[in-house]
């Protein structure tokens, strides 16, 4: 756990957490982020003999997507974080290959997402559907690169998330026409087999940077990481 750990101090640990792994799980024998640290921080000299330590989960990435993570190290941090999240002052930005080009460079997506508890999906509805909650993010398109042995493309896109949806990155792009590569749920067929074809084996998607407000000292912080997924590498490499 180490070894991911990006920045540590009393109030709050960053960690990356890789694709495949929950955030939390209550399955028996399952991995999780928050077991993982919770482990980490009994071990600590200082936390011996004190009982379980605190950690503040608050907020989360899909099991399939990799990316950092903040956590509060005590009720205080906690507050604080939330209330940023809550304020739209707390800052999540991404990195998400797509199948394909990009309709415009940068564009703002705004829909009304719900979610579907049987299938474990959302979906784009009306303002108007009983369950609908707004969602919106920005796009930024960075590159586009030809995978000359399939004849077909794939670009990289920076995504600012204002609203915090299930799946929304996932499910917002799909909709816009630009779906994830090893997006097995919102894919269209081509982009499913694409990936298959290029060994993506994880939904391309990665929480590259966090900024926000230390809930102790007020400074603005900022956390970057590159994602470590292979599949990324002739774009960031």
């Amino acid at each position: 756990m180490l070894k991911n750990i990006v920045f540590e101090d009393e109030h709050i640990i960053v960690a990356y957490k890789p694709a495949g792994i929950a955030t939390q799980t209550a399955r028996l024998g399952q991995q999780d982020m928050v077991s993982e640290l919770k482990n980490y921080l009994a071990k600590k000299p200082e936390n011996k003999g004190k009982g379980a330590p605190y950690l503040g989960l608050v907020h989360r990435l899909d099991q399939p997507v990799a990316g950092i993570l903040a956590f509060a190290k005590t009720k205080q941090a906690a507050a604080s974080l939330s209330k940023q999240i809550t304020d739209g002052t707390f800052h999540k930005y991404y990195y998400a290959l797509v199948f394909g080009g990009t309709p415009k460079e940068q564009d703002i997506l705004e829909d009304y997402l719900s979610k579907d508890s049987k299938t474990n999906m959302s979906n784009v509805v009306s303002k108007d559907h009983p369950d609908a909650k707004c969602a919106k993010l920005h796009y930024q398109w960075k590159e586009t690169l030809m995978v000359v042995e399939e004849a077909a493309e794939a670009s990289l896109v920076e995504v600012e998330l204002f609203t915090g949806r299930h799946h929304q990155i996932r499910v917002q792009m799909a909709h816009a026409g630009m779906p994830l590569l090893g997006d097995s749920k919102y894919g269209t067929e081509a982009s499913k087999e694409f990936s298959k074809n290029i060994g993506c084996r994880n939904v391309a998607l990665c929480a590259c940077r966090l900024v926000f407000q230390h809930p102790k000292t007020g400074k603005m912080i900022d956390f970057t990481k590159k994602p470590e997924d292979e599949i990324f590498l002739p774009f960031l490499g």
